[in-house]
């Protein structure tokens, strides 16, 4: 090699300059690396475009067998989802036919082909109607509606969700696209972006009245669709699809434009739709980190705790967002503690504008129970089986016990004995535990004070007759009475 002056670039001892050999390895190692990773990412040398364009038309039409095999998987799905059975779900997703539908939109949009969009968008809603039909008739007639955690899990859609359906609907038009279809990438896409399940929880949420339910599995639906769609218009324009010619000039102009209005609105409300449930997970997220670092290691007095299942996470996109969190105890929460958790709340950034409720149980029986009963009732949709519900109803029966312990009414006690023991000076109430080494026991002990003169035959008289009393009227033969120490 030559300098500027026509002289080769060597060093002092005669030898070629290292710099240089170096450069040019560097750029030799480049130029491999650039077309390795090109021959690697390619998809168009192998892509068969009328062979595609072909199956995906095929699979567009919804009538005789098709939709049969629609309604055949609706009712799978809806057992599957009723009976908490993941097998089931999963085999109902690999024999719906929902998915050529989704793929005819994003490709006649892509090429510009009206007609097959028309065809498309036709056997698409009617698809959907049937879906929602059936699944809303088997939920409204059989007798067994449990809230199943499979069925719970499609009315609250997330990013995670998004993504799915995104990257499956890439996936699924690619090996479409590939000169001999790769059969178990299109049943994976089938089973991760779920497309079955969603219908089946519309049906079943219209069916017990729940529209909370309808509504969020429909929007699951539909995140699917829009972006199942945009991923199938994005590969086909990628691989260069050839456009749908039209021997009228006016009308080739016409339909390029309408299929050009119709790719923008898709995307658009694919946008938003990925911008507010993003918004939307992070405000979960930095909720759900707020109450671990917060509210979970609070340490309650007594029997006081954090009720994580009753409590609510509420996300407004427009109005006023709201973390409801219920803690149950004997002593209510401190006033400096609760402002130290708004202010910890206001340092996140989603939660800043959030309202904070702390709803504290009261002390009464009834009230408390009733929390129990509802902590069960929640919990239960998420149980896999009859022996994990005995487990848990023995766990809250157990709680249940302990607060019935706890919660004995010494205000009414006290006053009741005022009123039959006019000698009587105070009443003073205590655990204390007490074992004979082999076991150990909780006993109620109540101490007496009585006013001055009363005689040491009037003092144990009605000892005697207030610890039968307190037996009786607290139903606890454990219970025992004594005269408080001067």
């Amino acid at each position: 090699m030559k300098d500027s002056f026509g002289q080769d670039n060597v060093t002092p001892t005669g030898q070629p300059d290292q710099g240089e050999e170096v450069k040019k390895d560097f750029k030799g190692l480049l130029g491999s690396t650039r077309k390795f990773i090109s021959e690697l990412l390619d998809i168009r040398q192998n892509t068969d475009q009328e062979a595609t364009r072909e199956a995906i038309v095929a699979d567009i039409p919804f009538k005789g067998h098709t939709a049969w095999i629609l309604v055949c998987s609706i009712f799978i799905a809806s057992v599957g989802l009723n009976a908490n059975s993941t097998a089931v779900v999963i085999g109902a997703m690999l024999i719906s036919p929902l998915m050529g539908p989704i793929l005819g939109i994003g490709m006649s949009i892509a090429i510009n082909d009206i007609d097959t969009l028309r065809r498309s968008l036709k056997n698409f809603t009617v698809m959907v109607v049937l879906s929602v039909l059936t699944a809303y008739l088997f939920f409204k007639l059989f007798p067994l509606r449990n809230e199943s955690s499979e069925l719970l899990a499609r009315t609250a859609p997330d990013i995670r969700d998004v993504l799915i359906a995104f990257f499956g609907g890439l996936a699924l038009v690619i090996a479409r696209a590939k000169k001999g279809t790769i059969a178990s990438v299109i049943f994976g896409v089938a089973i991760a972006t779920a497309l079955m399940p969603p219908l089946c929880t519309v049906g079943f949420g219209l069916a017990i009245g729940n529209l909370d339910y309808a509504g969020g599995a429909m929007y699951l639906f539909s995140i699917n669709t829009v972006f199942i769609a945009l991923a199938t218009f994005l590969v086909l324009k990628l691989l260069r699809f050839p456009m749908v010619r039209y021997a009228n000039s006016k009308r080739r102009r016409f339909i390029a434009r309408l299929a050009s209005l119709i790719a923008i609105g898709v995307m658009i409300p694919a946008g938003i739709t990925f911008y507010d449930v993003f918004q939307e997970s992070r405000f979960r997220a930095q909720a759900q980190e707020f109450i671990s670092e917060t509210i979970a290691i609070y340490q309650f007095e007594d029997n006081g705790r954090f009720m994580e299942s009753l409590s609510e996470i509420d996300y407004q996109e427009d109005g006023v967002s709201i973390l409801e969190l219920v803690c149950m105890g004997d002593d209510p929460i401190p006033e400096t503690v609760i402002e130290t958790w708004k202010t910890r709340k206001n340092s996140y950034s989603k939660l800043a504008d959030a309202e904070l409720r702390i709803v504290q149980g009261s002390g009464e029986e009834d009230q408390r129970m009733r929390y129990v009963s509802e902590l069960y009732e929640s919990k239960k949709a998420e149980l896999l089986g009859k022996d994990e519900r005995i487990r848990l109803l023995e766990e809250e029966l157990a709680k249940v016990g302990s607060l019935k312990d706890v919660m004995l009414p010494f205000a009414a006690i006290s006053a009741e004995a005022r009123a039959n023991y006019e000698d009587l000076a105070g009443v003073g109430f205590s655990y204390t535990l007490q074992t004979d080494f082999q076991k150990t026991d909780t006993i109620p002990v109540f101490e007496l004070r009585w006013k001055q003169g009363i005689s040491t035959q009037q003092r144990a008289e009605n000892l005697q007759k207030l610890t039968n009393w307190l037996k009786l009227r607290l139903a606890n033969d454990k219970i025992q009475v004594r005269e408080a120490v001067n």
